[in-house]
């Protein structure tokens, strides 16, 4: 899957693409826990790579991505990522 173009996008900047390829990396069933409904707190202890000042540690990044900015980044991934798609579907893969 091409995460740096997906339909009807928005140009990216390089963090956009490292946020991308950094949720492209997390697992299924890792990803099969998240609910939106979480807290800030919540959210960040489930990925578990947040910075103590709030932002995400990304490689080759030029801006800080704070939880929001991961949330719909989250989402938006969810709805392209096939397998997501397929469970939401209640198919099974």
């Amino acid at each position: 899957m091409d995460y740096e173009h997906f339909p009807g996008d928005k140009p990216l900047d390089e963090t956009d693409v490292s946020l991308r390829a950094y949720l492209a990396k997390l697992s299924d069933e890792h990803l099969a826990l998240y609910d939106p409904s979480w807290t800030d707190e919540h959210v960040e202890a489930w990925d578990g790579n947040f910075r103590s000042d709030g932002a995400l540690m990304l490689v080759c990044c030029e801006r800080d991505i704070d939880v929001a900015d991961f949330r719909r980044a989250l989402q938006e991934h969810l709805r392209h990522r096939p397998l997501h798609q397929q469970r939401a579907a209640g198919k099974s893969p």
